[in-house]
């Protein structure tokens, strides 16, 4: 029996796209609960609600990976990242951010090889085999 995670979170403003990637993570039964959320700024509030001492953090369960999307309102996914990178240790250890976009342009390949916190840069949709090959390689106790 695979050891679910904790949560995934999915930070991406367009619904439908949020409605897929619900379904790939689903379809592998992977985690006991999938949190997402539309926007950056909220994605941030989340992490600092779910970085806090049991019991605060009953309603934001702490998130193993998060899918991040490059183009949101308000905030862009670049934006996120330069105040996740500044967020206290216990609100981000051992979070594995994967960028997951529609963008081809290489040079937004490039800047996400240079964030420290992002693992991979990934085309959407996620899909159940992707997330698989996400599991095995920063999970593979579990998977």
């Amino acid at each position: 029996m695979k050891v679910k995670l904790n949560c995934i979170l999915l930070v991406d403003d367009d619904e439908p796209t949020n409605f897929l990637n619900k379904i790939a993570v689903e379809e592998l039964e992977c985690t006991h609960h999938i949190k997402i959320i539309p926007g950056a700024r909220e994605a941030l509030d989340y992490l600092s609600c779910s970085g806090q001492p049991a019991p605060l953090n009953k309603e934001c369960p702490s998130p193993e990976i998060i899918f991040l999307d490059i183009n949101m309102p308000a905030m862009d996914g670049w934006e996120f990242l330069q105040k996740y990178e500044a967020l206290p240790e216990a609100h981000k250890s051992s979070i594995i951010v994967i960028m997951l976009t529609t963008s081809f342009n290489p040079e937004d390949e490039l800047k996400a090889r240079k964030i420290p916190s992002v693992k991979e840069f990934r085309n959407k949709p996620l899909t159940s085999a992707l997330l698989q090959d996400i599991l095995k390689k920063y999970f593979p106790d579990k998977y």
